[in-house]
């Protein structure tokens, strides 16, 4: 009988394409966080950018083809929060990007992040909104407009992606909540 690629690796797998896929992603990452503050504004950083924001679509492909896993759960959204929070914060630091909207952003990250572990450890699962997703896309898009050597004379453009991605963010971070406590209701009348 012939293995299906969606049955090739079990949950508890470690070695599997997507979360070598993340891997690669987090050890790239100081290597374009330096890359960002050697020249802001380049289009090798942008490329680089485009490349590593494509790599969470091609994670997110292997995972469904090859079957999710506990790890690769776990690396995934570590490998999204290392490189767009390390991107912003570098950002920041280097006067491109303000540090209120960035900050907001790491808050929610960090939080909703203990938030569903918490909810993980009650046996629940949050699983990820559309909403969520579409926001970090969003703050892709933010990071690339502040990369890119085209809108270095506006940057308004990034700034209005990044607090949009805040206000969604933010919104995102309420549905994750309703649907923990509804998770828990549920779980409370059985």
């Amino acid at each position: 009988m012939a293995v299906r690629p969606a049955d090739r690796y079990g949950p508890s797998a470690l070695l599997t394409p997507a979360n070598l896929v993340s891997v690669v992603r987090l050890a790239i990452s100081p290597v374009f966080f330096l890359l960002i503050l050697r020249d802001e504004t380049s289009w090798l950083a942008l490329a680089c950018w485009i490349a590593l924001a494509a790599t969470d679509f091609v994670d997110g492909l292997l995972a469904r083809r090859h079957g999710t896993t506990r790890s690769g759960a776990f690396l995934d959204p570590l490998a999204d929060k290392v490189l767009v929070l390390g991107a912003l914060c570098v950002l920041a630091a280097s006067g491109r990007f303000a540090w209120l909207p960035v900050f907001l952003i790491a808050f929610r990250e960090l939080g909703i992040s203990y938030y569903r572990a918490q909810l993980g450890r009650q046996g629940l699962a949050v699983p990820a909104r559309t909403s969520a997703k579409i926001k970090t896309v969003v703050q892709e898009v933010a990071v690339g407009l502040a990369l890119a050597p085209f809108t270095v004379d506006q940057p308004i453009l990034a700034d209005t992606a990044l607090w949009l991605s805040v206000v969604l963010a933010l919104y995102s971070s309420a549905q994750y909540l309703l649907d923990g406590r509804s998770a828990a209701t549920t779980l409370g009348h059985r």
